[in-house]
């Protein structure tokens, strides 16, 4: 019997606060009574300077002052203005051009892009599939539209990616469902910083090769919020190639944002983009995601479009910004790297880590060692499988004495 007063449940787990904001309440309100200072707030999915303060772009913040008002009140398309999808696919695809068809469509950050694809290529009561570490949204945004997530193991006993888990996962969805949807964070996923190497991209694009037999479908989402956060710009996109000349049953989608890339957070602006040799697959793409997004947020802001925009359309001003997120990007590096050399100096175990705004902990009890925690100032954020620590929003010092903390709890 549902519990709620008004409201229907409908088969989804509604907790009464979301659990990332909430132990960021509870951080910021010790804050207010201790001193910022005596507390670590390693919650926030935000790059913070080594004060607590949001790190914004000051190239990107220039050209939002030099917008007129009809670049911010005018609706934009609901797919997304014809710049911006040009745009969009040089951030997302950096130097690699595709050979291939490829169908985009505006969304509000990556998770417009994570619904759509959920919404349109997997049916009710579908499992999704993605790893056991994963961030938790995903379950959140497959329920509200009648699905749920089923994970494989993301690492084997040598700590590399576990295919042999990821291809036993995909075979039974596979057959029970003649069809599949799978998530795949990377490089430098959420929760954990790990990303797969282009060796790991061949062993799952041929796993899904083995089940894609007959009628049977698989649409791989790649989840790249993180993409120009996880090291060199062009090694990290050195898989995409793989992408473009898959067998017609299996549809990549790439799910990209600006919310991290240009420290636009708030803007709520990205685009999901379909790779496929087949123009017919790339046009229904285009219009099944749009009806989805006509019947959701309608349209997106059309300030983050232009803003985009023209950042690609002025080389001497896409220079300024990619050179002032890479010093951005070498402080992040230096932060998480920090905190795993901490990490093995205090005989903590993390999962393997590569780059990235998190870095994990395995535990079996992070409910109970993340409420310790909290009680000498450290708040992290408890998963399924561990704790999950932002080394985006700490600074390198915090990075280096959290572990022990943690060790000690």
């Amino acid at each position: 019997m549902s519990n709620f007063i008004f409201a229907e449940q409908n088969g989804r787990a509604i907790p009464f606060e979301d659990k990332i904001f909430g132990i960021n309440r509870k951080a910021k309100e010790l804050e207010a009574k201790i001193g910022k200072d005596a507390v670590v707030n390693a919650t926030i999915g935000s790059l913070l300077d080594d004060g607590g303060k949001l790190i914004v772009l000051s190239s990107v913040v220039e050209v939002l002052k030099s917008l007129d008002p009809v670049d911010y009140a005018d609706y934009a398309p609901i797919g997304g203005t014809a710049e911006f999808k040009n745009a969009v696919k040089k951030a997302a695809f950096g130097n690699f051009e595709p050979d291939c068809f490829t169908g985009v469509v505006a969304t509000p950050g990556g998770t417009g892009a994570i619904r759509n694809t959920i919404s349109n290529f997997s049916k009710y009561g579908d499992e999704i599939l993605t790893s056991d570490w994963f961030w938790a949204p995903y379950s959140t945004i497959a329920q509200e539209i009648g699905r749920k997530i089923a994970t494989y193991e993301l690492f084997d006993g040598n700590r590399q990616f576990n295919i042999s888990s990821f291809s036993e996962k995909a075979r039974e969805l596979m057959d029970r469902q003649g069809r599949l949807v799978v998530i795949i964070n990377t490089p430098a996923h959420n929760p954990t910083g790990y990303s797969l190497t282009v060796g790991d991209w061949d062993k799952v694009i041929e796993s899904l090769k083995s089940v894609c037999t007959g009628e049977r479908k698989a649409t791989i989402l790649i989840d790249a919020a993180y993409i120009d956060f996880a090291g060199d710009a062009e090694e990290c996109r050195s898989f995409l190639p793989k992408l473009e000349k898959l067998p017609e049953n299996i549809l990549p989608v790439i799910a990209y944002s600006l919310s991290k890339t240009f420290t636009l957070y708030g803007m709520r602006s990205g685009a999901m983009m379909c790779l496929t040799q087949n123009k017919g697959i790339a046009d229904e793409f285009v219009r099944v995601c749009e009806f989805s997004a006509r019947g959701t947020w309608s349209n997106c802001p059309r300030s983050a479009m232009t803003v985009l925009s023209r950042i690609y359309a002025d080389e001497a001003l896409l220079k300024k910004v990619d050179d002032e997120r890479k010093g951005y990007r070498d402080m992040l590096l230096r932060r998480g790297k920090s905190f795993e050399s901490a990490a093995k100096g205090a005989g903590l175990a993390i999962v393997p880590f590569d780059a990235g705004f998190f870095a994990s902990i395995p535990c079996n009890n992070p409910d109970e060692i993340g409420e310790k925690l909290q009680k000498d100032g450290i708040f992290l954020v408890p998963l399924a499988k561990g704790l999950r620590v932002s080394v985006a929003s700490i600074s390198e010092e915090r990075c280096r004495a959290i572990p022990g903390k943690v060790r000690d709890a």
